[in-house]
């Protein structure tokens, strides 16, 4: 598989069950790439949907997680999803109207990149000290092993 993104550990938050998120979010991104490369316009469509689903969960746990660490910057956090989320269903929404796959996903792939990495290493670098403090390692470690209490509710058990 092509390759457009590798994990390395300066994308670490120091929270295990997040950094596997994120992690699954850049191989849907890479996911994103091949099927560029090829053209299949079935899997552009596949992974589009199941990478957006995905984060939609990922934001919820995310900022789900926080309240709970009482994170004192959550709204605003939550705002940056939001916008997120809205600039990411108009790709969506453009692919469904039948423009022009490759531009879209183009776009599309484009925008997640910089996206990823700009929160990461922003917002989601700040977020890591205080719910590490807050909610404690082996809180953090039991629910990224056992998917239990508020994981399980976005991931499953």
């Amino acid at each position: 598989m092509a390759q457009l993104l590798e994990w390395t550990p300066d994308l670490s938050v120091g929270i295990d069950v997040i950094d596997a998120q994120h992690k699954r979010i850049v191989e849907y991104i890479n996911q994103l790439h091949e099927a560029r490369i090829h053209g299949d316009k079935d899997a552009i469509a596949r992974v589009i949907e199941e990478l957006v689903d995905y984060t939609l969960s990922h934001f919820s746990f995310e900022e789900s997680m926080m309240e709970e660490a009482h994170y004192r910057f959550l709204a605003p956090h939550k705002k940056v999803h939001e916008l997120f989320v809205r600039r990411v269903g108009e790709y969506q929404q453009r692919f469904k109207m039948g423009e022009d796959v490759a531009t879209v996903a183009g776009d599309m792939q484009n925008t997640l990149v910089t996206w990823l990495m700009n929160h990461i290493r922003r917002e989601d670098m700040d977020y890591g000290p205080t719910v590490r403090a807050s909610l404690g390692e082996d809180k953090l470690k039991q629910a990224s092993a056992k998917k239990s209490g508020w994981l399980s509710r976005f991931f499953g058990a």
